[in-house]
């Protein structure tokens, strides 16, 4: 039994190694400009197979199986599960576009036809959340068989790989970068995809890698280490909540296509007041623990 696990375990390591190295080689062709990404896996006719949705669809399924593991921790049946992701999908979807639409109303007031377009681009992560949120709140209030802070842990236990994954569908469309840079790994961006300002720039910040790295590290903190020692349901969502904010406020710092409130960067507003919320969520959580063990 212990050869056949170190065996595997090998296995596992050599696996992940080649599927690290290979993807170090395509990003420095990519990034140094020698091969352009196209948006789309394959065409027929008008319909295109686009990378972005495939992206996000991978990275809700991963999340979904991830989850399923963890439904033994938790007072949800794998038929609430199921049913919770089909509405909050499409309720994810519908608040990531409202959230656009609303930041972006100067544009679509005046072309209302294109609110309905999202294949044309226009999801905003903040609204997903909060709209998957809301459903899972509603959800729980019907069902009445787990509470809110349940479903709202196993959500955030694994939302993290999901937007780490949903991250590289900007990278096919050359979108959701940052500002110019000369760094070794400046992402080059086609003319035509450049921001209207920075034509003669070709070299920018790979936002869309900086965050899906950061989710990744969120993801393994709150999965693989939260999940197992916490004693509290709330910890894991109060501190996806401070965690991917921090990561999230930074970043947004660096984009040029940020969503704006007024002067503000609309991100770095809701990351500031997630990260309040959150941390004072979790240190009332704390303590919790500390009058648990002095009782």
């Amino acid at each position: 039994m212990k050869k056949g696990k170190l065996f595997r375990s090998v296995f596992i390591f050599v696996i992940i190694l080649a599927i690290a190295s290979a993807l170090f080689f395509f990003l420095r062709e990519v990034f140094s400009g020698r091969l352009i990404v196209r948006d789309y896996i394959f065409q027929i006719g008008k319909f295109q197979l686009r990378w972005y949705s495939v992206c996000i669809a991978t990275g809700i399924f991963t999340g979904y199986f991830l989850a399923r593991r963890r439904l033994k921790n938790y007072p949800i049946t794998p038929e609430d599960l199921d049913e919770g992701l089909f509405w909050g999908v499409i309720f994810g979807i519908l608040g990531a576009r409202v959230y656009y639409v609303a930041f972006n109303w100067s544009y679509y007031s005046r072309y209302p036809s294109e609110i309905w377009k999202i294949w044309h681009g226009g999801l905003a992560i903040h609204g997903a959340f909060f709209a998957a949120l809301i459903t899972i709140y509603v959800y729980s209030k019907l069902k009445k068989r787990f509470n809110f802070v349940h479903a709202a842990d196993l959500f955030t236990s694994v939302l993290p790989v999901a937007q780490a994954i949903g991250r590289w569908g900007n990278f096919f469309n050359y979108e959701a970068y940052g500002r110019p840079t000369n760094l070794p790994w400046g992402m080059f961006v086609p003319p035509e995809k450049r921001i209207p300002g920075f034509d003669m720039n070709t070299h920018f910040h790979p936002t869309f890698l900086y965050e899906s790295l950061w989710d990744l590290t969120v993801f393994v903190i709150l999965y693989f280490i939260v999940e197992k020692r916490k004693r509290h349901f709330g910890e894991t969502t109060a501190l996806y909540l401070v965690l991917y904010s921090i990561g999230r406020f930074w970043i947004e710092g660096l984009r040029l296509d940020s969503l704006m409130a007024g002067n503000l960067r609309a991100a770095q507003i809701v990351s500031m007041i997630l990260i309040i919320f959150g941390a004072s969520w979790y240190a009332y959580l704390m303590g919790k623990n500390k009058n648990d063990v002095q009782k």
